[in-house]
């Protein structure tokens, strides 16, 4: 009887132990569900707000596109009609040196004012009758040669250059006031494009400033002793410069890159990016085995900047380091059964440190 009463505590002592279990379990996975709610609502919001930059990003590249498009084609119109003028310029310059040249041959050859040519023979004169004449054959064959000799001295005259001229300067005139028309919406345009590169250069000068000096602070931690700086390939267009970034780990003279072994160039790489986290924060960052090629010298320097990062924001961080793990906040696992299916395991640490 009394090995049954024991038998029977023990019993109950083990459901007792399986309900608690259960309850705990339970209540993980209630936490879990919240964890995770919580996330996909911050990754669908970022994700939002992400899509609503690239869209803006999109609409001011193609509006930028879209004038420099039309300041190229009323480039090429302006060349067009600068062209037409300067054409019309020439006929109007052929004609005029024309008239001049028929004056000065007047002049010249016959001693006879323009003024008085055109007040006896212009086109207001009346034609004067010519009084009666005794009829001599000699006399007026030898005024025949004469006349054909001064009708052949003075050439060609083109009878509609006048009306000609006038054309042309009404074209001239209406091609001017085209020209100045074209060069006013060309300096508005060139406003436009100035002020769009004026302030992409003056938002890059910035960012570019703030994570350079982060940059610097950051290096010399993660590399005591030494020194890195990002340098501007071409410094005096901000519009087109790249950047280059210079490490020179402590003990070593290199700053290139592509000289450092491969745990220097990662952490670099890391220093950099947390140096543009620093530069313009953002509510979280998602990060994938950024440690993986570090040393655990070089991994606690990484660490003590990921817990000033998630002071202001939140740390996602895929990772296969222990230290890592420690300082997490949270964990979840992803495992796979024997059956092939997935398994995710979660775990809140702080909490059970708390505790």
């Amino acid at each position: 009887a009394q090995r049954e009463r024991q038998e029977r505590a023990q019993a109950a002592a083990q459901r007792a132990r399986r309900r608690r279990q259960a309850a705990v379990a339970e209540a993980v996975s209630a936490g879990a569900k919240r964890v995770l709610g919580a996330l996909a609502a911050s990754i669908q919001l970022a994700s939002r707000e992400r899509d609503d930059a690239d869209l803006a990003r999109v609409a001011i590249d193609a509006e930028l596109k879209q004038v420099r498009v039309h300041v190229r084609e009323l480039g090429q119109e302006l060349d067009k009609l600068v062209n037409r003028v300067h054409g019309s310029e020439v006929a109007r310059t052929e004609q005029r040196l024309r008239l001049e040249q028929l004056e000065q041959r007047a002049l010249e050859e016959f001693g006879v004012e323009v003024e008085s040519l055109v007040s006896e023979y212009g086109p207001d004169a009346p034609v004067p009758g010519d009084p009666p004449v005794p009829y001599v054959r000699e006399e007026q064959e030898k005024r025949a040669r004469a006349a054909e000799r001064q009708m052949n001295q003075l050439g060609k005259v083109n009878p509609l250059a006048l009306e000609e001229f006038a054309a042309l300067e009404e074209r001239h005139a209406f091609l001017t006031s085209q020209l100045e028309d074209l060069k006013k919406t060309r300096r508005d345009l060139m406003t436009v494009v100035k002020e769009v590169d004026d302030r992409v250069e003056q938002m890059f000068s910035s960012a570019y400033e703030d994570v350079a000096r982060e940059f610097e602070q950051i290096f010399t931690r993660v590399f005591p002793g030494g020194d890195g700086r990002l340098v501007l390939t071409e410094p005096t267009d901000m519009l087109t410069t790249g950047i280059e970034v210079e490490a020179r780990p402590p003990g070593k003279k290199v700053k290139r890159l592509s000289l450092l072994s491969g745990g220097e160039r990662s952490l670099t790489a890391v220093a950099f990016l947390i140096s543009i986290f620093k530069a313009r924060p953002s509510p979280f960052y998602v990060m994938d085995e950024v440690e993986a090629a570090l040393d655990d010298t070089n991994t606690q320097r990484l660490l003590t900047l990921f817990e000033e990062l998630r002071q202001s924001s939140q740390l996602i961080v895929i990772t296969h380091n222990k230290r890592t793990m420690e300082i997490a906040d949270a964990l979840y696992g992803v495992s796979m059964r024997g059956d092939g299916v997935t398994q995710v395991v979660s775990q809140r640490l702080r909490e059970r440190e708390s505790a």
